[in-house]
């Protein structure tokens, strides 16, 4: 019965985790580009195909101050919302967002 648990467990944990793997290939470029220019620059650090609400893609990019920032686009890869990301270390000041 432990066994089955735990076995049911994992197979919760790698359904509810398989929404974070990177992107890649030529799609996933352009929407990291479009993401960095939405922002007037920084780096683009990951993109992750989306499913859910108006969102295709989400990008996080790294600014030059050194905040991250988690760029939400759509299909034609013009932003639909952007957000500090919460895994930013450091006090948040304010919203800078765009």
């Amino acid at each position: 019965m432990v066994a089955a648990l735990g076995a049911g467990g994992v197979g919760i944990a790698q359904a509810v985790g398989g929404d974070d793997e990177q992107a890649t290939g030529p799609d996933a470029d352009r929407a990291k580009a479009a993401a960095v220019e939405s922002l007037g620059g920084g780096r683009a650090v990951s993109v992750e195909r989306e499913d859910e609400g108006a969102s295709a893609w989400e990008v996080e990019v790294r600014r030059a101050d050194g905040s991250v920032v988690d760029v939400d686009l759509t299909s034609e890869l013009q932003r639909a919302a952007t957000e500090r990301d919460d895994d930013d270390s450091g006090p948040e000041e304010g919203s800078d967002d765009d």
